[in-house]
């Protein structure tokens, strides 16, 4: 054979080899058709979890909050040595920014989906939450939220979507009544965030303060990076009203409260889970005195597994809880706990059992009803006293 014809030989057995490695490759999203084909071999596995929160921007302080929570959770299944069909598994946790838009939203679940998750913790935000969960839900993969209370998200009739807190129907009835009946609030001025959760919530605290015969004084906007409310404020102090509820997240909720401190209005500021955090106190300063705001959950008292929970946290991350990491932590737990119960990781084969949750957590006992909300969600009314939140009612909830 000469020189020519051995070249020719070895370049066409080259390209033999290229094309067969080609034909071997997946194609893109191909891992999505088997997600609970996680790396396994013999007797044990690795199983894939997904979290997404917003990572980066002005509320990424409870995004690294919730990861924290999941990585916890991740840590402590893998130190239980948990067995799953009868194979020794290993967590992973696969963890995804979606800085708190929609849009990005969208992209980071289907990337998940792609990684091969089998089950997902997230979004924090409704505004996330909502368009990412029929991504899941056409993968067929279990999504449990630990903050999204929009009631939305488990009204659209998808067997993959669950919440592990109240909802803003509970909670913006709760804050109503306390507004009206506790605090005797008769005319109140409402502002929002325009976010799938700010705007839903003040929507159902609204309609709460009117069934309880109050007055709507003023209802005005703003949107999620905004800092400056004097226009608005100064529009809401004519009406000279008795409370301000404010729905939106503790970057706004700050240096609102410190502009009305500002501008002489005595109204006491009131809002929802989104600022219930020592992040809002530091961003408010001596103006957070005396202002209210819920949280979907019981007081942190009577959670059966707070304060270990919370010793851990601060040690692992040097940093206090924000709002959400103990709801994230037992997200994780829920799902792991449905796979031990149906003997595998494979969404398909352990989505079922997510739905018969019956399930005691660091936050109290966890139980779905037939949309995916929690049964008996509690919500709690928190005032800052001193520069610290102080409990002041709880409805609903009660530990098993």
């Amino acid at each position: 054979m000469n020189k020519y014809a051995r070249l020719s030989l070895i370049a066409t057995a080259a390209l033999a080899m290229v094309a067969c490695s080609k034909q071997e490759q997946p194609a893109s999203g191909q891992a999505a058709s088997a997600p609970a084909q996680a790396a396994s071999g013999g007797d044990s596995a690795t199983v894939k979890i997904g979290q997404v929160s917003p990572m980066s921007g002005p509320i990424s302080h409870l995004g690294k909050d919730n990861e924290y929570g999941a990585k916890l959770a991740i840590e402590d299944l893998n130190a239980q040595g948990v067995e799953i069909g009868g194979k020794k598994v290993k967590f992973e946790l696969v963890s995804e920014d979606d800085q708190g838009d929609p849009k990005i939203g969208t992209q980071v679940a289907q990337r998940l989906v792609d990684a091969g998750v089998v089950g997902v913790v997230g979004h924090l935000n409704s505004g996330t939450t909502i368009p990412a969960s029929k991504i899941y839900s056409d993968a067929g993969i279990p999504q449990i939220s630990p903050s999204a209370t929009n009631p939305d998200y488990t009204k659209q009739g998808f067997k993959t979507t669950f919440r592990v807190i109240a909802n803003d129907v509970q909670q913006g009835k709760a804050l109503g009544e306390f507004a009206t009946k506790e605090l005797k609030a008769k005319k109140i001025a409402i502002i929002d965030d325009r976010t799938a959760y700010g705007q839903g919530l003040a929507d159902q605290f609204e309609g709460s303060v009117k069934a309880n015969g109050a007055e709507v004084v003023k209802r005005e906007f703003t949107n999620n990076t905004a800092t400056d409310f004097n226009a608005i404020l100064t529009s809401i102090k004519s009406t000279k009203p008795d409370l301000v509820f404010y729905g939106g997240m503790d970057a706004q909720a700050g240096p609102l409260a410190k502009q009305m401190q500002r501008l002489g209005i005595k109204a006491k500021l009131m809002g929802g889970d989104g600022w219930q955090t020592p992040e809002f106190i530091k961003l408010a300063g001596d103006a957070s005195d005396g202002q209210y705001a819920s949280s979907c959950g019981i007081s942190r008292d009577k959670m059966p597994g707070f304060k270990a929970f919370d010793d851990k946290f601060k040690k692992e991350f040097n940093t206090d809880v924000q709002i959400y990491a103990p709801f994230e932590y037992d997200a994780v737990m829920v799902l792991v706990d449905a796979m031990k119960r149906a003997k595998s990781s494979d969404p398909k084969v352990y989505l079922p059992e997510v739905g018969k949750t019956d399930y005691q957590g660091v936050t109290g006992h966890i139980a779905f009803d037939d949309k995916g909300d929690i049964k008996n969600g509690a919500v709690t009314v928190y005032q800052v006293k001193n520069g610290k939140w102080e409990v002041v009612s709880t409805v609903g909830g009660e530990a098993k």
